[in-house]
């Protein structure tokens, strides 16, 4: 077996014990003896033990484009997609990394670590309860909200050094009035500008898996917190590999750029009565690229049918819900106003006519 394919597990140095990071401390932490490791710590214990063999079995599905391993703590056999890179064992929660899913072009550089706990993004599910009395009660069952996990989501970052040159024919119309004649005065101008401007870390989803309005949402992260990846980060994670190249998203960053850049010179031409623009030219220079993960508290709800996402910014906590809504409930409840709203009219009817017999 190819030394890349082999999976690596995170183990506790002290005992041996499921590693996990924990996120309240910024460290690994044992499940069992409740050791501490910093990331120093376990890259020289890692490099001490490289020349050990790794004895659990990865298997590729060639036609199936899936990843089929074993799990060396309770014997079960896990199916991960082309696109994950690493992933739990469904039965005893021990996590496995699989290396060759994280080698070569899918490395990523950087990566920004969990920060936000998985009972912040409990509590967080739980608020939306709150004040949204048409939300189904299945959507907020515990089951549910045991399905929360932490993924680390691929995103490009582009950093632009661009000039943006602008030209318009702008207009200004003023009038008055003198007695009973109206006059009008029409001002043209050839107004131009020219600027420069640099955009760090644009950010671009890299994953076709994720629906790209919902990180939108949660954005911005902090990327001056970002540290050089480590495959150590992962432990207690999912991690997804881009399916998404650079050039695509590189598209769309430039689109961003560019909406940045007209909405600063359209700010800059403020009052003309109209503006026609003769040239616009983007000079776009790509400075840098990079590929980075960055981590996402996550769950889907299946509802009639549909799935509902539920997704944290692991860093900020920013969070976006996609609540539906119980028809049932809304009828019954719709119901009960129409029958509360119609005894008080009633009421009302029968005091006036009452008093008003008086």
């Amino acid at each position: 077996m190819n030394e890349r394919e082999r999976a690596l597990d995170s183990k506790c140095i002290a005992c041996g014990g499921k590693l996990v990071f924990e996120p309240s401390i910024g460290k690994w932490k044992c499940e069992y003896c409740k050791s501490e490791f910093d990331l120093e710590t376990l890259e020289k214990h890692e490099t001490h033990v490289s020349s050990k063999k790794n004895n659990e079995a990865v298997t590729e599905d060639k036609d199936t484009d899936y990843v089929e391993y074993h799990c060396k703590d309770c014997g079960a056999k896990i199916i991960a997609d082309e696109n994950t890179a690493s992933t739990f064992c469904v039965y005893c929660g021990n996590t496995a990394i699989l290396k060759s899913k994280l080698s070569g072009k899918f490395a990523p550089s950087k990566i920004i670590p969990f920060k936000k706990t998985k009972d912040d993004a409990i509590e967080a599910f739980k608020s939306l309860y709150k004040g949204r009395p048409l939300m189904p009660k299945f959507f907020n069952d515990p089951k549910n909200i045991e399905k929360i996990s932490g993924v680390y989501i691929p995103f490009w970052l582009f950093t632009f050094e661009n000039n943006i040159v602008v030209e318009a024919n702008c207009k200004k119309v003023t009038s008055w009035r003198v007695g009973d004649t109206v006059y009008t005065k029409t001002d043209s101008y050839k107004v131009a500008r020219n600027a420069d401007m640099k955009f760090e870390n644009v950010p671009v989803d890299g994953s076709t898996r994720f629906n790209d309005d919902i990180m939108n949402t949660i954005e911005p992260f902090n990327y001056a917190e970002m540290v050089k990846y480590n495959h150590a980060y992962l432990s207690g994670f999912l991690a997804e590999k881009y399916d998404v190249e650079s050039d695509k998203s590189k598209e769309i960053a430039v689109k961003r750029v560019h909406s940045s850049e007209d909405s600063v010179i359209n700010g800059s031409m403020l009052g003309y009565s109209t503006r026609v623009k003769t040239k616009c030219d983007y000079n776009d220079k790509d400075k840098k690229t990079e590929y980075v993960l960055l981590p996402v508290w996550m769950v889907n709800v299946k509802f009639g049918g549909k799935y509902y996402t539920f997704a944290m910014n692991a860093q900020t906590g920013e969070f976006v819900g996609n609540i539906p809504v119980d028809k049932k409930k809304a009828v019954i409840i719709f119901a009960i106003e129409f029958i509360a709203i119609a005894l008080v009219i009633v009421l009302i009817s029968y005091l006036a006519n009452i008093f008003g017999g008086i």
